[in-house]
């Protein structure tokens, strides 16, 4: 099984190589899925066909989807929004305006990438190529697991219990049907699936993420941002690929400036992200659409075939013991001093990159172990844990 999932800022073309990508692995004789996770499905026009919110076969050993987040939403939370509409029956707030509170912000794209989930455990695809939602969207959606997940193991027991406790009681009272067992559990059920789809796509084993850019001033400094963002949450990036270069032929008449501002960004593009691979793909000479141009573009951007491989190898994460205790390393590329913030309460550490936070559960050999130190220097967060028979100080 390969999982690649194509990211970046809107409008530089990340679904014509993601589909190109899907292309190539079918002409290699893999079995592959192409399926888009964005609200606003470009998939279909990319393809030049039609898409359902199931997979269609559109090849020989290819198949795409575009995903209906209202069916999966209705899949996944509607036992929760049935007693959330019988709420607002009670409380005399059931108009329309209402009726948007019973989904909570990016969850309807949360549970279209589930459907990831589903077909790994299907086993009918070898490859499956994820059109995600434009940066910003995608690392908040990416990072809603980790914090379900801390909210079950901490604050979810405690509301069963009261509820268990409080629900005959406002029942008599105010009339009012509290959550019952069913809904609590398809709650917890919701957030484990959400815990192993996470586990499937941070196995850098077969999930990688590739950010895709164009050679502008502000795509490439959306991109730093998402590839801080990524490390931070602990995504594995195998590549970053410059689409839309202006070619050799544009160094004369009225696009010769573009020309040297995209040579400018180019070279700008390869000394900020090496050592990870950086593939180019020029502007074409005709709109990227079907079959024929979306096979081009492959052939450019992996002329080696290589567009299922795992292109880079990197730790974004890794603890080893020295003598003066533990350390724990986290890779944060592009990451300035004053956006880090790092906090220890028991045996959870919370990083904080700018508005980005991810709540860590430290390890078994880092129990009753306090942060010693933390310094940020050449992409590097290195944290040092005390010797728990040490002073234990700070």
């Amino acid at each position: 099984m390969r999982i690649i999932i194509y990211t970046g800022k809107g409008g530089v073309g990340k679904t014509s190589i993601a589909a190109a990508t899907a292309y190539q692995l079918a002409a290699e004789g893999k079995r592959t899925l192409v399926l888009s996770t964005d609200a606003a499905h470009s998939l279909s026009d990319s393809l030049g066909r039609p898409l359902g919110s199931e997979p269609q076969q559109v090849d020989e050993r290819l198949w795409a989807q575009e995903i209906d987040s209202l069916k999966e939403t209705e899949r996944h939370w509607g036992r929760v929004a049935s007693w959330f509409s019988s709420f607002m029956q009670w409380a005399k707030l059931d108009d329309i305006a209402t009726q948007e509170m019973m989904i909570f912000p990016g969850f309807e794209e949360l549970f279209s990438l589930l459907r990831i989930k589903e077909h790994v455990e299907s086993g009918q695809y070898d490859a499956i190529i994820v059109d995600c939602a434009p940066t910003g969207e995608t690392l908040r959606l990416l990072s809603y697991p980790n914090l379900l997940r801390w909210w079950v193991q901490n604050i979810f027991p405690y509301e069963r219990k009261l509820l268990k406790v409080a629900r005959p009681i406002v029942k008599v009272a105010k009339g009012l049907e509290l959550p019952n067992d069913e809904t609590m559990d398809s709650m917890a059920h919701l957030v484990l699936e959400l815990e192993q789809l996470q586990k499937v796509i941070l196995d850098s084993q077969i999930t990688s993420v590739r950010i895709v850019l164009n050679p502008e001033k502000m795509v490439i400094s959306e991109a730093r941002r998402a590839f801080t963002h990524l490390n931070l949450y602990g995504f594995h990036t195998d590549a970053v690929i410059i689409n839309k270069i202006l070619p050799p032929e544009a160094a004369e008449g009225y696009l010769a400036e573009w020309q040297k501002i995209h040579l400018q960004y180019e070279r700008e593009i390869e000394d900020c992200f090496r050592p990870l691979p950086i593939l180019k793909v020029p502007l074409m000479n005709q709109e990227v659409v079907g079959k024929r141009m979306l096979s081009q573009v492959a052939a450019v951007a992996f002329p080696e075939g290589q567009s299922g491989s795992m292109l880079y190898h990197g730790k974004t994460e890794e603890i080893y013991k020295t003598e003066d205790g533990y350390v724990m390393n986290v890779t944060l590329p592009f990451a300035e001093k004053d956006q880090v913030k790092l906090n220890q309460k028991g045996d959870e550490l919370t990083l904080q990159v700018g508005s980005y936070k991810r709540i860590v559960t430290l390890p078994r050999l880092l129990l009753s172990r306090q942060v010693r130190s933390a310094k940020l220097a050449n992409g590097q967060l290195t944290i040092h844990f005390n010797d728990p028979e040490g002073d234990g100080g700070q």
